[in-house]
């Protein structure tokens, strides 16, 4: 079968559409899948390039989406030509988180959905949403389940609730377009005016260009009326966590998600004090959460934005879109 792979010590120069053996078919509780898409996330374009230190010949992509081709003795949920998704953490099934490492998260500590056709313990995929191409399905595992587990299991988001969020990346828009189906009101930033318009479109409330809003913190508590947001979907991190939390409300709840400006950098703990707000650190969430998830995507009321779709061979072609930071939303890879 095809699959790429990261060839030792990483860069996109090092992915390479390599010939992998066929799974073979599953045995007890697994189930064989064919893979016809993923989607980009920063931890693979990490992963990519280096800096998550994988195996020389790992295959990359947390994400895969595809059909069920045949089930192993003892398999009852699924059925061939099931259309399903993979789980960012497979081995997380419900409850409290317990992980708090990549060591068995497809496309970094194990191989991931680069590739054709997988044979996984079934617990590894949940079904897809009904009515998913497999591109759109697969842009729900990471992104859109973290967005999901930011704003309905860990803030309890509420109609009539104020969400903030940073940037119109997958997570943040998914947060956009969860939010605005459960009645709440969205304030989205973004560098650029063009962005702002296709957010508002998606029904975006208040929009903030943060180059021309230097203290774009303030700007969003002053458009609650000066209360300060309910919820804030925080990807920078340390480069922007001190005005995410000038714009959260008095107990309020700050979801720390992405370390798009790095890894360490100074808390303004007094003000987090004063706010006596919950900030609350997450990475995905379990099976159980996206099977939530799935069900609450069966309508077809929200579909996934997605802003390009490459061929798997052009997976480094993708990343390089990634790196450019032009695109809104999220970018697929199919074949």
């Amino acid at each position: 079968m095809k699959a790429v792979v990261v060839r030792a010590p990483g860069g996109l120069e090092r992915l390479e559409l390599a010939e992998r053996p066929d799974p073979g078919p599953p045995g007890a509780g697994e189930i064989r899948v064919a893979l016809h898409a993923s989607s980009l996330n920063y931890h693979d374009y990490g992963v990519a390039m280096g800096r998550a230190k994988a195996a020389d010949g790992r295959i990359p992509m947390a994400d895969g989406a595809g059909v069920v081709e045949a089930v192993g003795q003892g398999v009852t949920e699924f059925a061939p030509g099931d259309h399903v998704v993979s789980c960012f953490f497979p081995d997380w099934q419900e409850g409290a988180p317990a992980i708090a490492d990549f060591s068995r998260t497809p496309g970094d500590g194990i191989d991931g959905f680069a590739r054709e056709q997988v044979v996984l313990p079934a617990t590894a995929f949940t079904r897809a949403p009904r009515g998913f191409s497999h591109v759109e399905a697969a842009t729900i595992t990471t992104a859109g389940l973290t967005a999901w587990r930011a704003l309905v299991v860990d803030g309890g988001l509420k109609a009539g609730d104020t969400i903030l969020a940073l940037g119109t990346g997958g997570v943040s828009i998914f947060a956009l377009q969860i939010a605005k189906r459960m009645g709440a009101r969205v304030i989205i930033t973004s560098s650029s005016d063009e962005k702002l318009e296709r957010a508002r479109a998606l029904g975006a409330d208040e929009t903030i260009n943060y180059r021309a809003v230097e203290n774009w913190g303030a700007q969003a508590r002053e458009l609650t009326g000066g209360l300060g947001v309910d919820h804030v979907v925080e990807v920078g991190g340390p480069g922007t966590l001190a005005q995410s939390i000038q714009a959260v409300r008095v107990g309020g709840h700050i979801s720390l998600i992405g370390v798009l400006t790095g890894r360490a950098g100074e808390v303004p703990t007094a003000l987090l004090m004063a706010k006596q707000a919950r900030l609350q650190g997450l990475i995905v969430g379990s099976r159980r959460h996206q099977q939530d998830f799935v069900r609450a995507l069966d309508d077809g009321a929200l579909r996934p934005v997605i802003d390009r779709s490459f061929p798997l061979e052009r997976l480094a072609d993708a990343f390089r879109y990634e790196e450019a930071g032009s695109h809104f939303g999220k970018i697929g890879v199919e074949w």
